[in-house]
């Protein structure tokens, strides 16, 4: 069987002749263009016979091109006779409409089972432009749907996803933006198309790529990841947010082996939940400091060493030195005069890490300057925060220096000690430069462990008057 005959091709289309240079013949050509389709196809002449019949038709109907060409229509084999006439018809109108023609009809197989096909249709014009036939590829609606599918999930998610979805290169660059993302990333589509990751996220940059090679050699992992990301935004500056990834490597589908065509990026933030669960921990975790503050300091005889105990569980996780300064006269109340003397009563070792010790017994007043935030604190009954600033170390140090504190200090928070009424003096927690500053929710986490300790002040003071 020649080639022609195999794809089905008559001799209408021309001989079977090769070139002078050993080029195939134009039939030759054919044959091997329609073998090699993905889609079903065939043709036919307008008389309504088959004059064409490929592989993947073979392949779905079961019919070869010897079976199909020569027949007149689909009438007694590969379709139902009481079908036949409507089909033939609805083929065969292509002819006289503009365009291409869509339909879906049961085809029958060589083994006697039926396909549902989905066929598009279009005239084939002669030399004179006249019809002298029709062509129609064909191929089971099922997946032709699952193509559909797999196309309008693509334009949603470029469109109206509520994550963010990046195709990202091999080079590890954005191919394609939606529009979620673009938000995110705080720039258009286009701009933020084929620019490193590091022009976009100012931190963050490292997971992320380190995330995406592996995909790239080793493939998805087994669950969503969770990166903090410094964003660039030209509008709003620097912000930190907390995204929670997913990657799927893309591979050639047309391709013998996979080959890489970059990673399907998907994002979201969770910046909100994210700090929630992180300051849900922390009021766990300082709840719970207090309870074993409390239950350690009811078994102190003295109330001096019970207000260090104090100190020293709200030290865990919040600061890195505190201090207890008392007022050298008498409990001041609100509308106290004169100026305010504190005495240093208790201090964590400003060299290493360790209990807090008791350093009032001389009674001698602290050289604070005027203007001192501990102070300040007594002066207006209520927290006090100060920091260093972004300055050099060397000025860092000067400036907690100056102010009596641990040369490492950069953050400071004074909270004042108030029992009955009075007020007792000030207790000052200070953090180094690897911590963030003192935050709202911190000054309200000090002002508990102040109540403890000028509670167990009191005590003291009402034990050595009797």
């Amino acid at each position: 069987m020649s080639a022609s005959r195999r794809s089905g091709a008559t001799d209408e289309l021309g001989p079977d002749e090769p070139g002078a240079s050993g080029e195939p013949g134009g039939s030759d050509l054919l044959a091997a263009l329609l073998d090699g389709m993905d889609a079903a196809l065939c043709a036919f002449d307008s008389a309504g016979v088959v004059t064409h019949w490929n592989r993947e038709a073979e392949r779905i109907l079961g019919w070869s091109a010897k079976d199909a060409v020569g027949r007149h229509g689909f009438a007694g084999w590969a379709v139902r006779t009481a079908d036949a006439e409507e089909v033939q018809a609805r083929l065969l109108s292509a002819m006289r409409a503009p365009g291409r023609q869509v339909h879906e009809f049961a085809l029958l197989t060589k083994d006697g089972g039926r396909v549902l096909v989905r066929t598009q249709s279009a005239a084939v014009r002669g030399a004179d432009g006249e019809p002298a036939g029709v062509y129609c590829a064909f191929s089971e609606v099922h997946a032709q749907i699952d193509l559909e599918r797999s196309i309008a999930l693509s334009e949603a998610l470029f469109e109206d996803a509520e994550w963010g979805v990046v195709l990202v290169d091999a080079d590890l660059r954005p191919a394609v933006v939606n529009a979620h993302a673009s938000r995110a990333f705080g720039i258009g589509r286009a701009s933020a198309l084929g620019r490193p990751l590091g022009e976009l996220l100012a931190q963050g940059v490292e997971e992320l790529e380190a995330a995406l090679t592996h995909v790239l050699a080793e493939g998805a992992p087994p669950a969503p990841a969770e990166v903090w990301v410094t964003l660039r935004s030209p509008a709003e500056g620097e912000q930190r947010r907390c995204w929670r990834n997913a990657f799927l490597p893309l591979a050639s589908p047309l391709a013998e082996e996979p080959v890489p065509l970059g990673v399907g990026w998907l994002f979201t933030d969770v910046t909100e939940a994210k700090r929630g669960e992180q300051e849900a921990a922390l009021l766990r975790f300082r709840t719970k400091q207090l309870h074993r503050a409390a239950r350690a300091a009811a078994e102190c005889e003295d109330p001096l060493e019970a207000a260090t105990v104090h100190l020293d569980y709200a030290l865990a996780g919040f600061a890195d030195h505190a201090l207890i300064d008392r007022l050298a006269d008498a409990p001041r109340t609100p509308d106290a005069a004169g100026a305010v003397r504190l005495v240093r009563l208790a201090a964590t070792p400003a060299g290493a890490p360790g209990p807090s010790v008791l350093t009032g017994a001389a009674g001698l007043p602290v050289r604070y300057e005027p203007g001192h935030p501990a102070l300040s604190c007594v002066e207006r009954t209520g927290c006090v925060r100060a920091e260093a600033g972004s300055v050099p170390p060397e000025l860092a140090r000067e400036w907690a220096l100056r102010r009596q504190w641990p040369g490492d200090a950069v953050h400071a928070l004074c909270a004042v000690l108030r029992s009955r009424g009075r007020t007792l003096g000030v207790v000052t927690f200070l953090r180094g430069a690897a911590r963030t500053p003192f935050e709202r929710s911190d000054a309200s986490y000090a002002e508990d462990v102040a109540l403890r300790i000028a509670a167990a002040l009191d005590l003291a003071g009402a034990t050595r008057e009797r």
